[in-house]
């Protein structure tokens, strides 16, 4: 009988003797890989406010902006991931009652797929909403981060099971 351990994925970042390398992906083909990701921040009162009269700026657009920029340079804050030839990158921030719904989603034709570039891209952009509503308040929380799909590859497409667990706002 085969042990549930043999059934477990390897994990590719890891050698053998347990140290850490870059996968190397040379002997993959170039395929069309797409990943989508989502991050909400939920605001209160005052942050909300702010969000909508910032001395900053427009605060939805610039995090939209700075999401596009941080999946641009996801090989730079991930130690072991691919610098890819990214061909697309859209960015949506809308809110919600308290909440601040941002979706990316990330294109390519490499050897490897997008998911971290997703998954930086609504990260910062959400970084990016605390830091220009943070003077209205502290209280502001930076939820639900995940992958929600991705396609192209060896492992076929993912869907994340259910969709995020809605949150009152």
């Amino acid at each position: 009988m085969e042990s549930s351990l043999s059934r477990e994925p390897k994990l590719s970042h890891l050698r053998s003797d347990g140290s850490v390398r870059m996968v190397d992906v040379s002997g993959k083909g170039d395929t069309l890989r797409e990943a989508e990701a989502q991050a909400m921040v939920r605001l209160g009162r005052a942050a909300l406010r702010a969000l909508r009269d910032n001395p900053k700026g427009d605060v939805l657009e610039v995090a939209r902006i700075a999401g596009i920029m941080a999946a641009k340079r996801t090989a730079e804050l991930i130690p072991l991931c691919h610098n890819l030839p990214l061909t697309g990158i859209d960015v949506e921030v809308s809110v919600r009652g308290t909440l601040v719904r941002i979706r990316g989603r990330v294109r390519t034709t490499a050897g490897t797929g997008v998911e971290m570039e997703a998954l930086t891209a609504v990260t910062v952009a959400a970084l990016t909403v605390y830091d220009m509503c943070k003077a209205a308040g502290h209280g502001i929380t930076i939820e639900q981060i995940c992958l929600l799909k991705k396609s192209g590859g060896r492992s076929g497409t993912y869907v994340k099971k259910s969709a995020p667990r809605r949150a009152k706002g």
